[in-house]
């Protein structure tokens, strides 16, 4: 994995299988074919309780549990899926071409799954799945031209994206808690690089990044051609595959072009917080063994500069790349992407270091690379002690991107995705910059950190059709004093994840906000992150009070976290999930992955939650942030849901707070729409005699804000510690 100055294992454990991905358990029995016995036709469309099934996903019994009961969705009557572009065959991944590529694919395929046992007879499939005429043939462009004259709703049918079916079926329930995504969409054995090569051939003068603020627009050809110049410039600076690149700021052109050069070389990017200071920054530094660091001279109080100059003060006196720090022993190497300071390279002398032999050195280097090495290290917040470095390789990403794009909908159309969330953060680093790279969409970073009328801003401005955020985020959006002003009418869809949405928040997104299409995902950065994620067509039950349905090549699992055993069905346990998508492993930290990996590849995320047997997921919160009062759980999610139907409520957050008797008491923290009064006598007497007893808040505390991480997410143990301290506890 390393390079050859670094001659230790890779760090992580346990390993991964040589796929990348564990095998499904054997005893799963096979999916149905269209018609067989198990349930009848259904129809399509449907938004009156029945949940949107894709083509073959199943929901079975987990393993374990009672034989017999294995149950399997019958497919729709609708085709299989087809190619995601009419311009290319079905018979390979959006954006693969025959021989496309530096020598076509840099991972040798994954071997078969094991046998599933007997088929299920069944009549052949309805010739409406007969796949598309191979390049060339007859009828060929007329097919073509057909679908691409189908409206954007029919084209998402036909692709089996957007499915609905009535009902469940109406046998053969599944009597457990677990879920298997469709195996019908090919997973990718591909490099990071390879995607944007191919893309970058695909649609060389579409708009590939554009960065509001600071006026950077690049075409996929710009963009393509600056990024291997990048890359070769790092290699004339010393770094070689295998080597760790720190990557440390705001949303910034540079940042982009750091992910991509870094794939292209085989360098593995670390993604740092760009709200670290000195001794968060020291720690993530050691961890992974930074041979370089890259950022900005300064960005609002951060002076980053001078924050390095804390650990590392040995900078200043230093000749670019010759840095030898006592502290940081790995680090050389310094870039800075907007100025020359002591010790430091500016990007423009990266940009300038690369020659013709450089440029041939990376040639060669690629030939090397394997979507199953590491490429990215994330590190997850240390809410529950120091950060982790989840560990990602081309594969976990590559394929998250390509299905999020898949189940967003997004085709070879001009599809313009407005990203105002931090590019450290995976939702947009994977979720907005991945799936640019894998389906030609263009990524608009409206303002290098979140701000809301940026934000509506550049949807005006830029025709968004997409945009992605939090519910903090969204709700930033809707409480603009001007949001009516702004022309968002081009919007149809986006990505909501980090937390639940409110039903009321919900709604004014779908209607005020144009964005019919909006779904709900779920995931973790250990899981690249996606895991579930909506279909765009759901109802704004499914919206609301789930986080979607698996993912394809995703398993899911629900457990008691006591006992370790299945639990029922529309039952809250911890959340397991087994698939392409778990990472590597942590960095350099065997002990915290063996804890969360168990020996069969199930990745404890944590998480409360529960499966329908729809195989809809809800989350109901965190382990760690369930509240034990006197014996009784109460989750934070459920009473938060509760508390935004008050019509003076904007937001709440719930936490639990020490108590002598009680062990822990409810404290909910309210901020009130603009304008609105209200008292703690007023939430109480709401809530009385509509939630049980034990549920209603102890503690009521109206405030203006929270703690937040640079993604937008409420930092709760940060909360919980101001309210203790709040009300002197």
């Amino acid at each position: 994995m390393g390079g050859s100055q670094d001659p230790r294992p890779p760090p992580w454990a346990p390993q991964p299988s040589p796929r990348g991905i564990p095998q499904p358990s054997p005893d799963l029995l096979p999916l149905p074919a269209a018609g067989s016995a198990g349930g009848g036709r259904r129809r399509a469309g449907g938004n009156d309780g029945g949940p949107p099934i894709p083509p073959r996903c199943c929901l079975r019994s987990a393993p374990g549990g009672v034989p017999g009961m294995a149950d399997s969705f019958p497919p729709p009557f609708l085709p299989l899926f087809l190619s995601p572009s009419p311009a290319q065959p079905l018979s390979q991944p959006p954006g693969a071409r025959p021989g496309r590529g530096r020598g076509g694919s840099r991972c040798a395929p994954p071997p078969p799954p094991p046998p599933p046992g007997p088929a299920r007879p069944g009549p052949p499939r309805p010739a409406a799945t007969a796949r598309l005429p191979a390049p060339g043939a007859p009828g060929r462009m007329a097919t073509a031209a057909r679908l691409a004259a189908l409206p954007r709703r029919a084209l998402l049918l036909l692709s089996g994206r957007a499915l609905h079916t009535r009902r469940p079926a109406a046998s053969q329930r599944a009597t457990n808690s677990y879920v298997q995504g469709t195996v019908d969409i090919p997973l990718l054995n591909k490099t990071v690089g390879q995607c944007l090569d191919e893309t970058a051939e695909r649609f060389p003068d579409r708009e590939a990044f554009v960065f509001v603020r600071d006026g950077v627009r690049k075409t996929f050809a710009q963009f393509k051609e600056e990024v291997d110049q990048a890359a070769a410039g790092l290699l004339a600076l010393g770094l070689k595959k295998g080597d760790r690149l720190g990557m440390w700021g705001p949303n910034k052109y540079e940042w982009v072009l750091m992910q991509f050069a870094t794939a292209q070389a085989g360098i593995i990017l670390v993604s740092v917080n760009p709200a670290y200071q000195a001794l968060e920054l020291e720690f993530v530094i050691r961890k992974v063994g930074c041979k370089a660091l890259v950022f900005p001279t300064q960005f609002k109080s951060q002076k980053y500069y001078d924050i390095l100059k804390q650990s590392c003060p040995e900078l200043e006196n230093s000749s670019p790349g010759g840095i030898k720090s006592k502290r940081l022993p790995d680090l050389s190497v310094v870039i800075v992407v907007d100025s020359k300071l002591p010790g430091t390279f500016h990007m423009n002398d990266v940009m300038q270091a690369g020659d013709s032999s450089h440029v041939k050195q990376l040639r060669a280097l690629q030939q090397t690379l394997s979507c199953n090495e590491p490429i990215n290290i994330q590190f997850t917040s240390g809410t529950t002690g120091s950060p982790k470095g989840a560990t990602l390789s081309h594969r976990n990403i590559v394929n998250n991107g390509n299905l999020i794009g898949m189940r967003l909908g997004i085709t070879e159309q001009d599809y313009r995705v407005c990203l105002p969330a931090p590019l450290y953060h995976c939702l947009a680093s994977v979720g907005g910059c991945m799936v640019t790279a894998l389906h030609g969409s263009s990524c608009i970073f409206s303002s290098p950190s979140f701000e809301g009328k940026a934000a509506l801003e550049a949807v005006s401005q830029e025709k968004c059709s997409f945009l992605h955020g939090t519910p903090t985020m969204f709700i930033a959006m809707l409480s603009q004093p001007d949001f009516d002003s702004y022309d968002l009418s081009t919007l149809r869809g986006g990505v909501i994840a980090g937390s639940p949405v409110p039903p009321e928040i919900m709604k004014m997104i779908l209607t005020k906000m144009h964005m019919p299409e909006t779904v709900v995902a779920y995931g973790t950065t250990e899981n690249s992150p996606v895991t579930f994620m909506g279909f765009p067509n759901d109802s704004i039950d499914r919206k609301t009070k789930t986080v979607g349905y698996i993912f394809p090549h995703t398993e899911a699992k629900i457990e008691d976290p006591e006992t370790g055993k299945p639990v029922p069905l529309n039952t809250a346990g911890e959340l397991q999930i087994r698939g392409y998508c778990v990472m590597l492993g942590y960095w350099d930290d065997p002990e915290r992955t063996r804890e969360v990996i168990s020996d069969d590849k199930w990745y404890k995320t944590g998480d409360i939650a529960s499966l329908d047997e729809h195989g809809y997921c809800s989350i109901i919160g965190r382990c760690k942030d369930m509240i034990i009062r006197g014996g009784e759980n109460i989750y934070p999610a459920e009473l938060e849901q509760f508390l935004h139907t008050h019509p003076k409520v904007e937001e709440v957050q719930v936490v639990g707070v020490k108590d002598s008797v009680m062990g822990e008491e409810v404290c909910a923290c309210i901020r009130l729409r603009a304008g609105q009064n209200c008292t703690v006598e007023d939430i109480k007497a709401f809530c009385k005699g509509k939630i049980s007893h034990f549920k209603i808040p102890r503690y009521v505390v109206f405030v203006n804000q929270y703690p937040l991480t640079v993604s937008g997410k409420v930092q709760k143990y940060k909360l919980r510690e101001q309210m203790e301290k709040h009300l002197q506890l």
